[in-house]
C-alpha cells in the first residue's frame, strides 16, 4: 500500500535508492539495432520534441479510450464480486486512474531536461546506454518522480477504497494492468523503452513498498549487518520471484484464477510483481525491527489481493522463504530469522 514517504538523505538511503533505480531499466535485447543507431534514436525519442510527439499522441484521446477499456477488462476480471458497482464510483475511479496517467506524461515530458543536459555536456560519439537511462531515472529523477506523483496516486487509492464493496489493491493495481498495457502497444519501440520505465514505476509504487523500504534504511550505516543484508538481497529481488514462481507452476500446473492458470502470461506478470512485494514487506520489517508491515498491511492486502487459494498462498510463502534464506550469507541468517518467521506464522492460519 502506499503511503507518503519521507526522506533523510544519508549514504545507505543512496545506495538503496539506486538499486530502487535499476529495476526500471529496459531490456534491450528484443532491438536489433547497432549501438550508434540505438543511441541517436533513443536521443531523439528523449528530447522534448520527441516527448511531445509521444504524449500528444496518448493524450489524443487514448488515454480517455484506454482507461475506459482498462475498467471494463477490470470489471469483467472481478464479477465474481456479488455488488455492482455504482456507475457514479465508477465514474470517478476512471476519472482518478486518467488523471494519473496525465500527470505521469507531464512528468515524462519534464524528464527531457536530464537528458538534454547530458547530451550538452557529452558528445553523442561517447554517450552509453546506460548514460541515458541513468540521466533519465536516476536517484534524483526517481525521487521527482515519486513525490511528484504521490498525491495522484494517493488519490486514486483512496478512490478505491472508498467503494467498501470493491477489493480496492487487487482491483487498483488489475486496472494499472490493463491501462499499461494498452498505452505501451500504442507506441513505438523506442518510445516504449523510454516510457515503459514510468508505467512500470506507476503499477509497482501502488502496492510494492519500495520506496519505504529505502527511507527505513536511513538509520543504518553502509556496513551494519542489517543494511548490508537488504543491499546485497535487493538486486536478486526479480530473480527470486521468477524462480519461486516457476517452482509454483511445477507444483500448481492445473490451478486456475480468475486470470487463467498460473501459466498464462497475465497471471506470470502479476504472480511475480507479488511476489517482489513479499519480499519488500519482508525487508522493510527487518528495516523497521518491526513485523507490523506484514502483519497488519501484507496479510490484509493478500486476503483481498492474491488470486490463489490459501493453501496455495502458504506455500508460495514458504518457497519464498525458503529460496530467499538459500542465498543469505551465513551471518546474515540471525538477523534474518524472526522475520521470516513472522511472516511464516503471519499466513499460518
Amino acid at each position: 500500500m502506499l503511503k507518503t514517504t519521507y526522506y533523510v538523505t544519508t549514504p545507505s538511503v543512496e545506495r538503496l535508492l539506486k538499486l530502487w533505480v535499476r529495476r526500471y531499466i529496459p531490456d534491450l535485447s528484443n532491438l536489433s539495432l547497432s549501438q550508434e543507431v540505438l543511441i541517436a534514436s533513443l536521443v531523439e525519442t528523449a528530447l522534448p520534441e520527441g516527448r511531445m510527439q509521444t504524449a500528444a499522441r496518448l493524450k489524443n484521446n487514448l488515454l480517455d479510450i484506454n482507461s475506459q477499456m482498462a475498467w471494463l477488462q477490470t470489471k469483467s476480471l472481478h464479477n465474481y464480486i456479488p455488488n455492482l458497482l455504482d456507475f457514479n464510483e465508477a465514474k470517478k475511479i476512471t476519472e482518478s486512474a486518467l488523471t494519473v496517467y496525465k500527470t505521469l506524461l507531464e512528468i515524462y515530458q519534464e524528464q527531457a531536461l536530464y537528458t538534454a543536459n547530458l547530451t550538452t555536456k557529452i558528445s553523442r560519439n561517447y554517450l552509453h546506454i546506460e548514460d541515458i537511462f541513468f540521466a533519465e531515472f536516476g536517484t534524483l529523477a526517481i525521487k521527482e518522480l515519486a513525490y511528484k506523483l504521490e498525491p495522484t496516486l494517493i488519490a486514486f487509492q483512496e478512490q478505491h477504497m472508498a467503494c467498501k464493496d470493491w477489493c480496492t489493491l487487487g482491483f487498483m493495481t488489475t486496472q494499472l494492468k490493463f491501462t499499461n498495457k494498452l498505452i505501451l502497444n500504442q507506441i513505438t519501440p523506442l518510445e516504449k523503452i523510454l516510457l515503459s520505465p514510468y508505467i512500470n514505476f506507476i503499477e509497482e509504487q501502488v502496492a510494492i513498498p519500495w520506496q519505504r523500504v529505502c527511507a527505513a534504511s536511513a538509520k543504518y550505516n553502509i556496513d551494519s549487518p542489517v543494511f548490508t543484508l537488504v543491499e546485497q538481497m535487493l538486486p536478486a529481488a526479480e530473480e527470486i520471484a521468477n524462480t519461486v514462481y516457476y517452482k509454483l507452476v511445477e507444483l500448481f500446473p492445473n490451478h486456475c484464477s480468475r486470470s487463467g492458470l498460473l501459466s498464462t502470461p497475465t497471471v506470470a506478470h502479476s504472480s511475480i510483481r507479488d511476489l517482489n512485494m513479499f519480499q519488500a514487506y519482508l525487508w522493510l520489517c527487518v528495516l523497521e525491527e518491526s513485523l507490523i508491515p506484514i502483519e497488519q498491511e501484507l496479510v490484509d492486502l493478500v486476503m483481498e489481493k492474491l488470486e490463489v487459494k490459501w493453501k496455495i498462498l502458504q506455500q508460495w510463502n514458504q518457497i519464498l522463504i525458503d529460496e530467499i534464506i538459500s542465498r543469505v550469507k551465513p551471518e546474515h541468517k540471525k538477523v534474518l530469522l524472526p522475520y521470516t518467521q513472522g511472516m511464516i506464522q503471519a499466513f499460518d492460519r
